[in-house]
């Protein structure tokens, strides 16, 4: 709907799977797990409530649909962003503070260890990025910066980043979440057959 989704379409295809684009509720029919890309959460959680899409998205997350929020999508479905109104999906037990590194001038790129994926750290592209103020125990913390700053969590089906990995040409981030996908495919399908 919104953000660099065709960016994660081609990290999707080149990790092997097929990718379709989601804008109505009939759209998440047959599909297996879903990225909410990177872009302006506001804006995106305003078209997924105008499109019908929080409802159901918010139901198929809770029952154990896999999701992989990148920067916005990260925020997008983070419990809580510090007070801040707007459309949340509120599924994912993190307390996220948007453009936690400033404006777009005040982007950078790091090489990351994410716990996890294989084959040394990756690099990370952060743009106008979030970071995770705090988690519940159930949450994995997967990614830090030097600081200790988390910018990578795992809670059971759910994914997130606050960088943007689809902007390079390493697709071991997509591969993960495919993983992850590929481990709960069977029940996935059934979810989303029952709630569209």
């Amino acid at each position: 709907m919104q953000g660099d989704f065709r960016e994660h379409v081609a990290a999707l295809t080149s990790s092997g799977v097929q990718a379709v684009e989601v804008r109505r509720p009939g759209h998440l029919d047959g599909l297996d797990g879903l990225i909410i890309p990177g872009g302006e959460s506001t804006t995106i959680g305003k078209l997924l409530t105008e499109f019908e899409l929080m409802g159901p998205l918010r139901q198929l997350i809770q029952a154990g649909f896999p999701v992989y929020g990148t920067c916005a999508g990260m925020i997008v479905m983070a419990k809580g962003i510090g007070g801040l109104d707007q459309p949340l999906l509120g599924v994912m037990d993190v307390q996220v503070e948007r453009n936690a590194f400033g404006r777009q001038v005040d982007s950078f790129e790091v090489e990351l260890t994410l716990h996890g994926v294989a084959g040394g750290p990756v690099h990370a592209v952060f743009i106008r990025a979030p970071l995770v103020r705090s988690v519940d125990d159930n949450v994995q913390v997967i990614g830090r910066l030097e600081d200790g700053t988390i910018v990578a969590a795992r809670q059971g089906n759910m994914l997130a980043t606050a960088f943007h990995p689809e902007l390079t040409s390493d697709t071991r981030v997509h591969r993960f979440f495919v993983d992850m996908v590929r481990q709960s495919s069977d029940r996935s399908a059934e979810l989303v057959r029952n709630a569209v």
